[in-house]
């Protein structure tokens, strides 16, 4: 039997192209007869298995089309209504979804942030197909569950998909006036919970220390970056996104005042704070500054455009993997943080203060906060209880 994919493709300059001609009952959608495309490939196999997807494609826009010009006849005979609703529906389908969504809410978003809803639109699509997006059923929100699950990944890693997908079609159902969409809410992920906190071990005293001296030793980007983080409790994109401009060293006690910036964003309000500077965060700092040839403490990682959180993770993890205990990352310096503080009982508020922890109680919304010299003498006090 013929291969029908390869009347699809021919070959120009080495590179394959998709060919199709345009039905006539459905021409007037198109502003031409023939659709013509490059397949990027010069192997046949990869181009004859592309053309049969793009093929695929367009036999089900074409149907999506005819239903809606000359109705469905046969309606009552179909045992799936699936056909019928998609040519039925106005809404968009949910790739035109995700550039509304984006249009919307990526100014100012980091680089990850757009990442993260095109991995989920691609995910989707792949698994359920390009749809309206008031035609998606919970029977294909259990197909896309199963489908990342098939690929091994975690539940919590799922469960973070499915909160891109809620977020996309909840705020375009709302912007187009288009009835709930709940079908990927609720989704039932397995047994285990998946919004249970990950455990992670905070960094023992005498391990900190001896991280410390070794990033002293070494005084690279990364090993400065690390050092920061460790007598800060930071989050790494906190300590990333840092410029000389949020550095104070001409005050009776130095200290950083992190903000949000157009290239790092902050997790809330309540991470706005003022960090003194202290032990091995206030060498790492001073070297940062000295070093660096531009604005950004730590230009390896961060530039006017992004903070490139995901990279900065990586190599820190990978330094810090053979100097830890198994189970600890960048982000045990920030649990080691508050232990560090209770075990000289500072008080919590303070603690939460200087983690830019939520603060809780209706009293918390007055004043003024706590004058640097009290934040600095905890900090300090951590430090050199260490």
């Amino acid at each position: 039997m013929g291969d029908q994919t390869s009347k699809y493709i021919f070959k120009k300059r080495n590179v394959f192209y998709f060919t199709r001609r345009i039905p006539k009952d459905v021409r007037d959608h198109y502003n031409r007869d023939r659709i013509v495309l490059s397949l990027r490939t010069c192997s046949k196999s990869l181009a004859r298995s592309e053309a049969a997807s793009l093929a695929a494609q367009l036999d089900e826009d074409w149907l999506i089309l005819r239903r809606k010009i000359y109705g469905d006849p046969f309606e009552r005979f179909l045992q799936s209504r699936n056909v019928v609703d998609l040519a039925r529906s106005e809404a968009p389908l949910f790739s035109e979804a995700k550039s509304i969504y984006l249009k919307a809410k990526s100014a100012g978003r980091p680089r990850t942030f757009v990442t993260a809803i095109d991995r989920a639109e691609k995910n989707l699509i792949t698994a359920l197909g390009d749809k309206p997006i008031d035609t998606y059923t919970r029977a294909d929100a259990n197909r896309l569950r199963d489908a990342y699950a098939k690929r091994g990944l975690s539940k919590a890693t799922i469960h973070r998909a499915f909160n891109v997908i809620r977020a996309i079609l909840n705020f375009v159902s709302r912007e187009e006036d288009l009835p709930e969409i709940r079908c990927f809410s609720g989704v039932f992920l397995g047994d285990d919970i998946v919004n249970a906190p990950q455990e992670r071990k905070p960094v023992p005293p005498n391990i900190i220390r001896k991280v410390q001296r070794q990033c002293k030793d070494a005084d690279t980007d990364t090993t400065r970056l690390i050092a920061t983080i460790s007598d800060t409790g930071m989050r790494l994109s906190e300590a990333a996104g840092l410029v000389k401009s949020d550095i104070v060293f001409d005050q009776q006690h130095p200290h950083i005042v992190l903000k949000p910036h157009k290239w790092r964003r902050l997790k809330n309000k309540n991470s706005e704070r003022i960090i003194p500077l202290v032990g091995a965060a206030y060498w790492a700092i001073t070297r940062a500054v000295l070093t660096s040839k531009n604005d950004f403490l730590f230009p390896q990682y961060c530039n006017a455009v992004e903070c490139k959180g995901g990279v900065a993770s990586t190599y820190l993890n990978k330094w810090m993997a053979k100097r830890v205990p198994k189970g600890c990352v960048i982000h045990s310096f920030r649990h080691s943080l508050r232990d560090r503080l209770r075990a000289i009982q500072c008080p919590p508020d303070i603690v939460d203060r200087l983690g830019g922890w939520t603060v809780g109680g209706v009293g918390e919304g007055y004043g003024s906060g706590y004058p640097i010299d009290v934040l600095y003498q905890w900090m300090k006090k951590m430090a050199d209880n260490t």
